[in-house]
């Protein structure tokens, strides 16, 4: 059987082991975290920056939409200015 001494020894060598492990792991997570921190925050500036021109952009193409929807004539309209239009062309022409 061991001695008592050799088994806390090696407990002690295993958990100082580990406890570098750690720190080691800490340091290169800790740098990590640094490196992407910067980025992701001028990831979501960027992404605002994209959404509000597209917002920007969909509200301008709406108001044009609706704006040509105004200015189109109705099937109702459309049947009346079809109806003129035959019958101007059917008039013969007192200019020759």
């Amino acid at each position: 059987m061991a001695k008592k001494t050799d088994t806390n020894e090696l407990l002690r060598t295993i958990i100082n082991n580990m406890s570098t492990f750690k720190q080691e792991f800490l340091k290169k997570f800790d740098e990590i975290d640094k490196k992407f921190t910067g980025k992701i925050d001028s990831l979501d500036k960027k992404i605002d920056g994209v959404e509000q021109r597209l917002t920007k952009r969909i509200d301008t193409l709406g108001k044009q939409l609706a704006y040509l929807e105004d200015d189109a004539p109705t099937r109702e309209e459309f049947g009346k200015l079809e109806k003129r239009v035959d019958k101007l062309e059917q008039k013969p022409s007192s200019a020759l």
